[in-house]
């Protein structure tokens, strides 16, 4: 009699887990066909890849500096005004961690954006200077 009902709590709750499994993977399945669809929809838009979903837009209205174009991005006006928000708004200083967090995805998101074009510009200096290998003397 016992192990009847065991096995029937056994069988009733794995039932109930592999639904909820099932349940959560169309779930997940169907938020990532969407969000691929947004994706090529709008290339520009939120990339939830390390930046928390926010835009280009989003970041630059944050840190209050004119989005990134090509090669003429002003890096050093971008981390001035990083640290400036950063600093204003430590908790510890009674500020806000949210607001912190914030900032903090906004610069990823602008280096994010900014990051290959500065390495393609360095790689074509390079080849413009021909390649100078570093060499270090050992003692």
């Amino acid at each position: 009699m016992a192990h009847r009902i065991i096995t029937q709590i056994v069988v009733t709750g794995s039932r109930v887990l592999g639904r909820a499994f099932t349940e959560a993977y169309k779930q997940a399945q169907a938020s990532s066909n969407y969000a691929r669809a947004q994706a090529k929809i709008n290339p520009n838009g939120a990339i939830a890849r390390g930046s928390g979903g926010m835009t280009l837009d989003e970041a630059c209205k944050i840190l209050n500096v004119k989005p990134p174009q090509g090669v003429q991005t002003n890096v050093e006006e971008v981390m001035e005004r990083f640290k400036k928000l950063f600093d204003a708004n430590d908790p510890q200083k009674g500020g806000s961690f949210y607001l912190q967090s914030k900032i903090l995805r906004a610069r990823e998101r602008i280096e994010a954006e900014i990051r290959p074009v500065m390495e393609k510009a360095a790689q074509e200096a390079e080849i413009k200077e021909g390649f100078k290998p570093k060499v270090y003397k050992d003692r």
